[in-house]
């Protein structure tokens, strides 16, 4: 029997789908997270989020061959997916459990004094971001967090890139002054 040629070219299609998701998830899944992480601050969340967002890209893996740039492609699907939890739970969960900030940060050479005050510094400068507006949040998260250009930016929020720009002016302002002020009541 005589397998059709329209089968082997949909059985070759659909593997060479399946390794450029491979390829995705190997190169952008960490990426992700962070993006994720930085928003909703619990890591079984970040995680879902993440796994929603590759969800979504295996639905559509018929248009990837169409996207032009795909890291900014997902970190928009990402983004779009912890908004919208965001919105759902009204609230934003914090946590001031060191060991799980300290299990997103380098830990290579330090002792544990170290880490535990890396973990601190960085609950504090994230307790710091969490007081800025949302709109310039969102452009500090995507550009500190994720080395994202304003060019990026723009195309993950739908604005235009001198919006970015101001937005990311006035959110490193308004961080310095924070951290100043915080700083001063130690």
């Amino acid at each position: 029997m005589k397998i059709p040629t329209s089968a082997v070219n949909d059985e070759a299609r659909k593997r060479a789908e399946d390794a450029a998701i491979s390829t995705l998830v190997d190169d952008y899944a960490g990426a992700l997270y962070r993006v994720a992480y930085s928003v909703l601050r619990n890591s079984s969340d970040a995680e879902d989020a993440v796994q929603e967002a590759f969800l979504r890209v295996l639905k559509h893996r018929h248009t990837l061959a169409e996207v032009r740039d795909h890291r900014v492609w997902l970190i928009r699907i990402v983004w779009n997916i912890v908004l919208d939890r965001k919105r759902r739970a009204k609230t934003r969960p914090e946590t001031d459990d060191v060991t799980e900030l300290a299990r997103v940060l380098p830990s290579a050479g330090l002792s544990q004094e170290e880490l535990a005050a890396a973990a601190q510094h960085h609950a504090h400068v994230l307790a710091c971001v969490d007081k800025l507006p949302s709109k310039e949040r969102e452009v500090l998260q995507l550009s500190a967090f994720e080395d994202l250009s304003s060019v990026e930016i723009a195309a993950v929020l739908g604005i235009t890139e001198s919006s970015v720009r101001s937005r990311l002016f006035r959110a490193r302002n308004l961080m310095a002054e924070l951290l100043d002020h915080e700083r001063s009541l130690r």
